[in-house]
């Protein structure tokens, strides 16, 4: 495990989410986060599929803000963070990491999933991959390497499974752009 990849996508990761840019992450930020992504795909707030990405996500910034000990309608420094991420990594493992993010991951697939077969395609990849800030052509690469059966489709486990070896420096493919 390369620890100083991990941080750095940590990093890349709080950026993300922080819309003020004021290295502060509150609940709103991820909830708006997920909107946004619904909302690329087409999707309106109320739908079930948005409503699922944005529930997962604030309960993932639940989780954050009861471990840094910060109220839930509070705030979540970069520090903060960042320390919590690298003691799930690090520390915790990654039936932990599986535990916090696979609902996440779920949200994103239920969005993704635009033709209702419960796993992700090519398009709707790339797709997502785009709205994170990755150009076409690396979104493409990126499920080329992750794709390994080369089915031409991902499952929640295949991404979750990606996310995971990503976030721990494993997987040498961009799947955040920094």
């Amino acid at each position: 495990m390369d620890r100083c990849v991990a941080q750095s996508r940590i990093k890349t990761r709080f950026a993300r989410w922080d819309l003020a840019g004021n290295g502060e992450l509150t609940r709103q930020d991820v909830e708006r986060e997920a909107e946004r992504i619904a909302g690329a795909f087409g999707l309106d707030p109320a739908d079930p599929a948005a409503s699922r990405l944005r529930a997962s996500l604030g309960a993932l910034f639940d989780l954050c803000a009861d471990q840094a000990g910060v109220s839930r309608d509070g705030t979540i420094t970069e520090a903060q963070f960042s320390t919590l991420s690298e003691d799930l990594i690090f520390e915790q493992g990654e039936a932990a990491f599986n535990r916090a993010l696979r609902p996440v991951i779920g949200g994103v697939v239920g969005v993704c999933d635009r033709d209702g077969d419960g796993r992700v395609d090519r398009t709707e990849f790339t797709r997502w991959l785009v709205i994170l800030g990755l150009d076409e052509e690396r979104a493409g690469e990126a499920f080329e390497r992750i794709d390994v059966g080369g089915r031409g489709t991902l499952c929640l486990d295949e991404l979750l499974s990606a996310i995971r070896e990503y976030h721990y420096g494993r997987l040498d493919v961009e799947l955040i752009a920094g």
